[in-house]
């Protein structure tokens, strides 16, 4: 096994070079996860395709979720290099694809067949980084990394809105064409990473149970009690599948001679409890990002593009406390209760979120969005910090994986769960589900109409609270581990 390089092994310049090519490409991954939330509606109106309308979002999040753990394990094997190149490659034809699609099935595959590039970049930005720099220098990258996902969590509506608004919603994917070959083009020439030459073995049958256990979880969440009563053979029968799948592949990985998720690292609390943690992080990151716009435009009267410009202040909490949280990391050598601090502040602005109503001002909302944005901002990169940092080198790669795998979950289905809810609490007979379809409405049913979404919508926000308190207590009980300090890089 070759060792990783470190900080000290590369120069400033060069370092600084490749950290932003990391983050460009972890934007554009990221960035397409809530891209087409305000462009869905024209989409399915061109595309004449309404009926499968989650599915854009679902097809992206199921394949990248499918493909971070194989990466991961892949680059602990044969390197990070070559992996991330063709991860960026894939991306990018995947966005041109989803830009060409004439249907919605087309579109559908394509958008499939994106995230099987971006769960790549989503993952292997977090191992490279982490091979860059030394274990306490990595907690001031990785709050730069955790202010660009916020960014891109947030940025991803607001930019799907003006394009599809503006210029046409083919752009949303477009856009990633000239910004992946540029990242492809730095990568290539900038990022040098030694290969690895251990003996090897491809886990594929774990690779592909864990990916049939996403798809059954994914659509168990989906269709229980919208589509399908929970009590219907389909979702009786997802249920049995998901739990037969998950025992096959538990039994699976403890036999493998290279699993691709090696049970062993859960023995460990510092690696399963960052873990849960994320998948409870990664439902409210997602929850605010999908519903928040919903709130706006459906309760408040907002267009597509206000609504996300509206959300500004949740990204401005969470870039800032990123960026200010890495460099207090960096300088104390301790994340642990950082993390706790702001999963329980992030809590008490889910908690405020549930308490708006329609006259609610957007003062009082943006004050809510920055307390919100502040305590997600604290703990985002930190719980992979708190991975890296305690996960053997050799398993580095698959640990990382884990934590990505353990977002794109709390994505999809803490997602799909509050979705579930959301549909439970809309008044029935209630179709006009766009703001210009409400503001057609005479005022009386316009009044009824926003009525019954904001109190659907806040609905789902009281689990907000519940959920990150949840993060809150298992992160509480993480060893508080000290990061030690690395030589200062050469001149």
């Amino acid at each position: 096994m070759v060792s990783t390089i470190t900080q000290k092994d590369a120069p400033p310049r060069s370092l600084w070079v490749s950290m932003a090519s990391l983050m460009l490409t972890m934007f554009l991954a990221a960035i397409d996860q809530t891209v087409v939330a305000t462009a869905m509606p024209t989409i399915v109106g061109e595309l004449h395709g309404i009926e499968s309308l989650s599915w854009l979002v679902t097809a992206f999040a199921l394949t990248s979720g499918m493909a971070t753990p194989l990466y991961g394990k892949l680059s602990d094997m044969y390197g990070r290099r070559n992996l991330y190149l063709w991860a960026i490659a894939l991306f990018v034809l995947g966005s041109a694809l989803c830009g060409l699609a004439q249907t919605m099935g087309q579109l559908i595959a394509f958008r499939a067949f994106q995230g099987l590039g971006a769960g790549g970049l989503l993952v292997l930005t977090m191992i490279i980084s982490a091979d860059l720099a030394g274990p306490r220098e990595r907690a001031k990258y990785q709050g730069l990394f955790g202010a660009v996902f916020g960014v891109a969590s947030i940025a991803g509506p607001i930019i799907g809105g003006y394009l599809t608004e503006h210029v046409s919603w083919r752009w949303i994917f477009y856009i990633n064409l000239p910004l992946g070959a540029l990242a492809l083009a730095v990568a290539f020439s900038v990022l040098k990473l030694p290969r690895r030459t251990s003996p090897h073995r491809v886990d594929w049958l774990g690779a592909g149970l864990i990916s049939a256990l996403l798809t059954s979880l994914t659509l168990l969440a989906s269709w229980g009690g919208t589509t399908y009563a929970w009590t219907s053979p389909v979702i009786l029968g997802l249920a049995a599948a998901s739990v037969l799948l998950a025992g096959l592949f538990i039994l699976v990985e403890r036999k493998a001679a290279e699993p691709v998720l090696p049970l062993r690292l859960f023995r460990d609390r510092s690696f399963a409890l960052p873990v849960a943690a994320t998948v409870l992080i990664a439902t409210a990151i997602l929850g605010m990002a999908t519903f928040l716009p919903m709130y706006l435009q459906l309760a408040s009267g907002a267009s597509a593009t206000d609504s996300g410009l509206l959300l500004l202040p949740l990204m401005g909490g969470m870039i800032a406390a990123s960026t200010l949280t890495g460099r207090v990391v960096t300088r104390l050598g301790r994340y642990k209760w950082v993390m706790v601090v702001g999963s329980l502040v992030a809590a008490a602005g889910g908690f405020l979120f549930s308490t708006m109503g329609l006259g609610t001002s957007a003062f009082v909302s943006g004050a809510y969005m920055v307390l919100a944005g502040l305590g997600l901002g604290m703990v985002g990169q930190n719980l992979i910090l708190a991975v890296q940092t305690t996960a053997p080198e050799a398993d580095r790669g698959a640990a990382t994986s884990a934590v990505t795998f353990a977002r794109n979950v709390g994505g999809a289905l803490g997602v799909a769960i509050l979705g579930a809810i959301f549909g439970g609490r809309v008044a029935g007979g209630q179709t006009a589900v766009t703001p210009e379809a409400i503001q057609a409405l005479p005022e009386a049913a316009r009044h009824a109409a926003q009525l019954a979404f904001s109190d659907a919508i806040t609905g789902v926000f009281a689990w907000l609270g519940p959920i990150l308190i949840g993060g809150a207590l298992l992160l509480a009980c993480l060893k508080d581990v000290r990061l030690t300090p690395t030589p200062q890089a050469r001149g």
